[in-house]
Order: C-alpha cells, then sequence, then structure tokens
C-alpha cells in the first residue's frame, strides 16, 4: 500500500481528484481502476473524475490524464480542465497564464482570466456523425421514440460526444428517466453525454446534464458547448450564452453559423479548491 497527497477541485459543482504524476506513480495502479477507487464517495475521496498531471509530452505545454468515475476514459471535461488549468498555474508547473494542454480531444488551450476563473479555448465542434460518433445521417433533430416520450436529438461532439435535447419544461426529470436510456442506445457506438436543454431567451438556457460514464452531474462544460451549438445551428440561440447548470453559470461563446461552422468554442467559469489531503491505496 502507498499514502499519497491529492488535491480535490470542482468546477460548478462537478468535482475531481487531481495528481501529480509522481503521487500517480507512486500508486502502481492502473489510472482506470484507481479512478473507480478514489472516486468512489463511499470507500474512496469521492468525484466525478480522476485528473493526473503529465508533464510528458512533446506536443503541449503540458498534458493529462483524465478518467470518469466509472473507470471509463473520457476525451475532454470542461469543468476538469478549468479546474486542471488553475491548478499547474498554481503550482507552477506552467508559467504563463495561457498555455496549450495535450488531450485525447487534441489540443486544448485554457487561459487564466482571474484566481477563480478560467477561459478555455475549447476547439472546433465536430459535427460530421461519422466523427461524433452517431449512427444517422445528418448529427441534428434526429426522432427518437422511447415507449412512452418522442424527443429531436442533436447529436455534437466537443471531443467527447454528446446528445442535445431542447425541451420547453422538466428537463431535470427527463434527464434521470431517459438519460441513461439515451447515453446508451446504439445509435451512440462511444455511448453519448446527454443534454436536456430549456431555453430562456436567444442568450439564456437552462441545461440537466446526465454525464456518460457518471450519471447525473452537476455542471458539465463541454455539454453546455455543445448545446450553444446546436442551438445555434437551430436558430434558436445567438452567439453568447448564459448556461446555467445546477452548479452554477457558464459562458459560452461560438460565431459560428449554418453556413459556417470552423469557428472555436470559448467557455468561461470557475475553477475552485474543495481540499487537499492523503489516502491510503
Amino acid at each position: 500500500m502507498s499514502k499519497i497527497k491529492f488535491t480535490k477541485m470542482n468546477g460548478l459543482g462537478n468535482d475531481f481528484v487531481v495528481l501529480d504524476f509522481e503521487e500517480f506513480q507512486k500508486t502502481k495502479t492502473e489510472a482506470d481502476k484507481l479512478a473507480k477507487k478514489l472516486c468512489n464517495r463511499n470507500f474512496g475521496i469521492g468525484a466525478d473524475g480522476l485528473i493526473v498531471v503529465n508533464p510528458n509530452t512533446e506536443k503541449a505545454d503540458i498534458s493529462w490524464i483524465f478518467y470518469n468515475s466509472d473507470g471509463s476514459a473520457a476525451q475532454m471535461c470542461g469543468n476538469g480542465m478549468r479546474c486542471f488549468a488553475r491548478y499547474v498555474y498554481d503550482n507552477k508547473l506552467v508559467n504563463k497564464k495561457e498555455f496549450s494542454v495535450e488531450t485525447k480531444a487534441g489540443i486544448i488551450v485554457p487561459k487564466i482570466i482571474s484566481d477563480n476563473e478560467v477561459r478555455v479555448n475549447m476547439g472546433k465542434p465536430i459535427l460530421a456523425p461519422s466523427k461524433i460518433p452517431c449512427k444517422a445521417e445528418n448529427n441534428l433533430n434526429i426522432p427518437f421514440v422511447t415507449e412512452d416520450e418522442k424527443f429531436l436529438l442533436n447529436a455534437v461532439s466537443m471531443g467527447n460526444p454528446h446528445c442535445v435535447i431542447f425541451v420547453e419544461k422538466d428537463s431535470k426529470n427527463l434527464a434521470l428517466k431517459y438519460g441513461s436510456k439515451i447515453e446508451h442506445d446504439n445509435l451512440f457506438p462511444e455511448k453519448t453525454n446527454v443534454e436536456f436543454v430549456e431555453i430562456l431567451s436567444k442568450n439564456e438556457v437552462v441545461i440537466n446534464v446526465w454525464e456518460r460514464g457518471c450519471g447525473i452531474t452537476l455542471a458539465c462544460g463541454t455539454g453546455a458547448c455543445a448545446t450553444t451549438v446546436a442551438g445555434i445551428l437551430n436558430g434558436y440561440l445567438d452567439n453568447t450564452v448564459k448556461a446555467n447548470l445546477k452548479g452554477g453559470a457558464l459562458k459560452i461563446e461560438w460565431d459560428g453559423n449554418p453556413a459556417d461552422t470552423e469557428h472555436n468554442v470559448y467557455m468561461t467559469g470557475r475553477a475552485d479548491y474543495s481540499f487537499d489531503g492523503e489516502i491510503i491505496v
């Protein structure tokens, strides 16, 4: 057994265990198994995901290893990226406020705005069904019928797959009832995150999230980005959106439109420390 040091952080209540690479190596445990152990809320620290700071990269200023609480690897996590950015900057693992991070979704560029606020260049949305991936002919307004409901699904990838569903009301209960079913549907060969969205205005939405590999979470940064893109492409939203999630609000900006989707998505929001500690693994 080994005793390792960790930091607990959260982005709008979406919480993460953060480990330095040296602490991760001490465990001599595969990352997927370690994530399941540390993220367990009864027998571990408790979190939605595990972040390992990885300085071993030649493609960017720094890299990370990210796993969901169920032990599945994730390509990207917006809330996790803001926490990661603040952690590596505060611990002087990078020496500039704007820097590049290697992820499985490609190079992501966060920027420290203030002590607890980070703006992240999330890159361009992926809209081709085969690359999301989604087994449909197009990515917008895909009919989906359950035993008692009909939905129109909008598939968008922000490096990880999302299914955005615009509803008039009851988004919380709909996420609870149908999130898992849609996550595991054969339409999404790599499973998917699911967002049920209520539109308040052209510049504001309420999002309830069923996160792939986690279930209901308080916030999802990539989900807020995917929601904004889907809303703009459907003509529901303007280019700057306040995304209200259970844990707080994010500012999402995208200058794209149906005729020109080649624009980066920007996400701005909080990243906060919860506590430091040690655990025996």
